[in-house]
C-alpha cells in the first residue's frame, strides 16, 4: 500500500535532514577553540608579550654588534638606553 510518499516521509533526505550540515559546523567550531587555546597557552598570556620579546630581540643583536667591534661603547650605551625606554 503506497502512502503517496514518493521519498519517504523525510522527502528524500534520508531521515537525516541537514543535521550533517549542522555536525560538521559543530565540530568545526570545536576545532577552532582548541586551536585557539593552544595556541594562547604556548604563546603566553600577556598582550604584551611579543613587544618585550622584540626588545629582548634587539639588544641581544646589538651585543652582537658591540662584540664584533661593529660599534664602539659610547654608541653602544646610547642605543642601549634607547631601546630600554
Amino acid at each position: 500500500m503506497v502512502m503517496g510518499y514518493g521519498y519517504g516521509m523525510m522527502g528524500g533526505w534520508g531521515g537525516f535532514g541537514l543535521g550533517w550540515l549542522f555536525m560538521l559546523v559543530w565540530w568545526g567550531l570545536i576545532l577552532a577553540v582548541l586551536v585557539g587555546l593552544i595556541r594562547w597557552l604556548f604563546t603566553g598570556h600577556s598582550g604584551d608579550s611579543g613587544a618585550r620579546s622584540d626588545s629582548k630581540r634587539h639588544l641581544d643583536i646589538l651585543k652582537e654588534r658591540y662584540a664584533r667591534g661593529d660599534i664602539d661603547r659610547d654608541t653602544y650605551d646610547r642605543m642601549r638606553r634607547e631601546l630600554e625606554s
